[in-house]
């Protein structure tokens, strides 16, 4: 259907008609398209914009014309490209993982026909299904470079990630006042409990896994990943430089990669007990490669501290496992992993009195979020036990008798006692 406008001209008789009338519509943002043309009267506008609507039908069905993509097959192409990019296994692992949920809601659909409220229900219904809020943050921000790297490519023209609210539940009462920071670490009592089990009860390469992951603060995957010249016995240090990757499990199948950040390469020192038992693993496993080198030609040579007798090494999981097996014969009750060593290391810091710029770069942390809660934590709590063993110490002192007289009417015992 066509529609007129007169316009001002400079022709005789002062006016144009603007003939529009309806174009197909865009095969990607599916708008339709509109064409106009001039003319000094209605039919000659008409004519001129049917022509230019004739031409422009004849140029698309020339041409092919691409269905829009599905979000699945544009998110898998932003996937390998964002994989080219100098990142972790882990991280690609990650992101690929949050497109398989992001598939859940939006598989077969049309790129360009997911709106904000699709987005957004997407998100409240994740909400309901109780995922945790760091899943559902890492899943929006995979999302958002997903959509602008649609726009990028002109396959729709907005991003409906903008504005989304991602839900956030309130705490109860009872949340807040468990204190959950202290879940994230052992108690120095704990501590004790622990690691005199895994010297009871552990079993090989217990002893030094564990008390090194607890006296130094390393990552688990970042205890996996040392080699024998990782660590320096005239110093007592151990230098922290790469991180173990195993995705599948398997064991010939693991990256050493760089660790989690830049500040994540460090040395640090370790107690002289603690290195001189690493020592000692280190001269046992020597004795053992060399005799299995001679039994096995296809030995994994490679310098792993905390490895197969074939040489592979472990991978984290098998920290995982040795842990809650140890934990089953202890009355520790918190859902420990190998990560609350580290957690405990910070606490452990803190209680000596060392500052937190100190601890900061003895763990590697970049992001000061969980160490300075546990930092904070321990410090606070440090200074509610000053004050009893101040009294303690100082009570012949705060213990003492004064009079009425001396301090006026308005005390009423004959004796008040400060302790």
């Amino acid at each position: 259907m066509a529609s007129y406008t007169k316009v001002p001209a400079k022709n005789k008789q002062g006016y144009k008609y603007v003939c529009v009338i309806d174009g197909p519509s865009d095969p990607i943002t599916g708008k339709r398209k509109q064409i106009s043309r001039r003319g000094n009267t209605q039919k000659e506008a008409l004519k001129r914009a049917e022509a230019a609507l004739d031409e422009l039908i004849n140029q698309e069905e020339s041409e092919e014309i691409i269905a829009p993509p599905t979000f699945e097959e544009v998110a898998n192409d932003w996937h390998a490209t964002f994989s080219k990019r100098k990142i972790k296994p882990a991280t690609k692992k990650k992101r690929l993982d949050d497109i398989n949920l992001l598939l859940r809601f939006f598989t077969n659909v049309m790129i360009n026909q997911i709106t904000h409220k699709m987005y957004q229900d997407m998100l409240n219904k994740l909400d309901d299904d109780d995922y945790a809020l760091n899943t559902m943050k890492g899943l929006h921000v995979t999302a958002n470079m997903i959509f602008e790297y649609a726009i990028k490519h002109k396959f729709r023209e907005d991003n409906p990630c903008k504005d989304a609210v991602i839900p956030e539940r309130i705490p109860t009462v009872a949340e807040i006042e468990s204190n959950p920071i202290e879940e994230k670490y052992l108690e120095r009592s704990e501590l004790t409990e622990f690691l005199g089990t895994v010297l009871k009860h552990g079993l090989p390469l217990d002893l030094e896994r564990f008390y090194l992951l607890a006296f130094s603060g390393m990552r688990p995957g970042e205890l996996c990943a040392l080699k024998v010249n990782d660590f320096n016995f005239d110093t007592n240090e151990v230098r922290i430089s790469k991180t173990l990757y195993n995705e599948t499990g398997k064991m010939t199948e693991y990256e050493v990669v760089t660790p989690k950040t830049k500040g994540s390469i460090r040395s640090v020192s370790v107690d002289k007990s603690v290195m001189i038992m690493i020592k000692s693993l280190i001269d046992r496993r020597q004795v053992i490669m060399t005799l299995n080198k001679k039994i096995d030609p296809n030995w994994h040579d490679e310098g792993f501290v905390f490895c197969r007798d074939n040489g592979y090494p472990f991978i984290t999981n098998a920290i995982v496992d040795r842990m809650k097996r140890i934990l089953k014969k202890t009355g520790i009750k918190k859902n420990a992993t190998p990560h609350i060593l580290r957690h405990t290391h910070v606490s452990m810091l803190a209680e000596a009195g060392v500052d937190l710029k100190t601890v900061m770069q003895r763990v590697g942390h970049e992001d000061p979020n969980t160490t300075l809660k546990i930092y904070t934590h321990v410090t606070n709590k440090m200074k509610k036990n000053a004050d009893e063993k101040i009294k303690i110490h100082f009570a012949d002192i705060l213990s003492f008798k004064f009079s009425n007289q001396e301090y006026g009417s308005d005390h009423s015992a004959e004796n008040v006692i400060f302790s």
